[in-house]
């Protein structure tokens, strides 16, 4: 297989750009065009929920690339454009704008859209937590306000929790899971970042679900929980999760279900591939489909995928690692970290603050956490690598 002429990267996000870029480093020379939903150049989405909310980063600082860098690309960027449909047998992207784009090879990096909850579109001072814009209007009610109510207890909703009351504010988290992260990292470390929350300040109202808001002349004053109790509020960040952007490709014969569909190539359809939060392809030494929400992610695939535009055949079999700081607590996870594994601490001591927690299915490594230990966690990640490999040769 030769190399296509031309590259369409829908996405122009970390995914999209490291595409991109992977393929510039790959020697390829042809016409690349990058299409962003967004006006913003490419950004980095990590530090919404932390630097640039907290104000100790400038947004600029945000960008993932200079401008000279960009130029160096040498890649066409059309921004403020949203896809809006798809047809695989041309490989042609249809945008809001009305303009047409076409491409030999076609890579979808569309990312993910933030899950809303009943009524918080009507309401003002209720936020979600996605891309730049939403980072700065949040910060902006976080300015003026005393009183902070985070709806969602995963990664997300945590950080901007930690986030918010290093900023001086008063701080609800309440969602339906037992501990904060509970449905990431399990109850174990789940409880001890609950202690962490609740040490530096933070209100906990977990394990109810919220029936609504309340508001004064259309702006939120507070939520209201399943248990009929209201949590008043100058502002809300809703952290409910999200889901892949994937609803523009109705009708483009592509098969989505929690994400694009691909084999292990990340090729979901000739020509056509996916990379990102909105791929969902098969891992072979799982020999299951996965779907993975992070940084890390995005430029580890999008490195596959360049090459196997460009011609070649890798499979995408990665041991996932994601990261996220809460005050001055780095947790590192290497793996996966399924509901049912026996959860055991292995380093450190989990009070301390300072520990390696590892996680196993029938006595097989599935993944490790860290706590503040990142040497010890990289050399129990190996014990991940080889359990993988081995779960693949079985």
């Amino acid at each position: 297989m030769t190399a296509p002429d031309s590259v369409l990267v829908v996405g122009a996000s970390a995914a999209g750009l490291s595409t991109a870029e992977s393929l510039r480093r790959s020697g390829y020379a042809g016409r690349i065009t990058l299409l962003g939903a967004e006006k913003h150049a490419p950004y980095d989405r990590p530090p919404l929920s932390k630097q640039a909310l907290a104000g100790t980063w400038d947004p600029d600082r945000t960008r993932l690339r200079t401008a000279d860098q960009i130029t160096e690309l040498d890649a066409e960027f059309v921004l403020g454009d949203p896809a809006e449909a798809l047809d695989s047998d041309t490989r042609t992207v249809h945008t809001a704008s009305g303009r047409a784009h076409r491409a030999e090879a076609v890579v979808l990096a569309t990312g993910l859209r933030p899950r809303t909850l009943p009524g918080q579109h009507e309401l003002s001072g209720v936020h979600v937590m996605r891309t730049l814009d939403d980072c700065t209007g949040l910060r902006s009610d976080l300015l003026r306000a005393t009183r902070l109510v985070v709806v969602g207890e995963g990664v997300l909703g945590v950080e901007m929790a930690a986030t918010a009351r290093g900023m001086g504010l008063d701080v609800t988290v309440v969602g339906p899971r037992p501990a904060p992260m509970a449905g990431q990292i399990g109850t174990l470390v789940g409880t001890r970042l609950a202690e962490l929350h609740t040490e530096r300040g933070v209100a906990l109202r977990l394990g109810t679900g919220v029936g609504g808001f309340t508001a004064t002349d259309g702006r939120v004053d507070g939520v209201q929980l399943d248990t009929g109790e209201i949590v008043p509020a100058d502002a809300v960040a809703v952290a409910v999760g999200a889901v892949p952007e994937t609803g523009w490709l109705a009708g483009s014969g592509l098969e989505v279900d929690d994400g694009i569909v691909c084999d292990a190539r990340c090729r979901a359809a000739p020509g056509i591939y996916a990379v990102g939060d909105v791929a969902r392809w098969w891992h072979e030494q799982l020999d299951a489909p996965v779907r993975l929400e992070n940084r890390t992610n995005a430029t580890a695939q999008a490195q596959v995928v360049a090459a196997n535009v460009l011609g070649g055949e890798r499979a995408y079999a990665p041991v996932p690692y994601f990261w996220t700081d809460q005050y001055d607590v780095k947790i590192q996870v290497h793996g996966f970290l399924p509901a049912d594994a026996e959860v055991t601490v292995v380093d450190g001591d989990l009070a301390a603050g300072r520990f390696v927690a590892r996680y196993a299915r029938d006595g097989r490594a599935t993944g490790v956490l860290g706590w503040n230990m990142a040497k010890q966690t990289r050399l129990r990640r190996q014990e991940v690598v080889d359990a993988l490999a081995g779960a693949a040769g079985t």
